[in-house]
């Protein structure tokens, strides 16, 4: 099953809707709570992230009996040193976002923990690209 989903950016009232949508499915399909539990907080802080710095972006979703997928893409300003942010507190989020509780360093450093695989590309002024794995046993 295919699930594609737009990230409006700036708006942290919709910021988990992907994240729902795709708990809610995989429970419907039976998946074990456990790695809905991953997906939905890998996805979730992927959102979060591409509203805080890129403006949105966009979702892709493949749930398979064996495998979730998960393709996040954005236009934004890109990662200018990726390891520096897949470090825990890093965070480059504004002072209006933290105010909000949000951009406390913790996005893709969780994204890694809850997903079996993670890639980060990103290119400085073109955008990036995130693909996770969650397995399923």
């Amino acid at each position: 099953m295919k699930l594609h989903f737009d990230v409006p950016g700036d708006d942290f009232t919709r910021a988990g809707e992907a994240s729902g949508q795709v708990k809610q499915k995989m429970k419907q399909l039976g998946f074990p709570a456990d790695v809905v539990r991953k997906v939905s907080i890998a996805l979730y802080e992927g959102e979060i992230n591409m509203v805080i710095h890129a403006g949105g972006g966009e979702v892709d979703v493949d749930i398979d009996p064996h495998c979730i997928s998960l393709l996040l893409t954005d236009h934004g300003p890109g990662i200018e040193d990726v390891s520096l942010a897949m470090q825990d507190g890093w965070s480059t989020a504004p002072d209006h976002v933290r105010n909000l509780g949000f951009g406390a360093g913790m996005g893709l450093p969780n994204m890694k923990k809850y997903s079996d695989e993670m890639e980060i590309e990103s290119t400085v002024g073109v955008g990036t690209t995130v693909r996770m794995k969650i397995f399923n046993p």
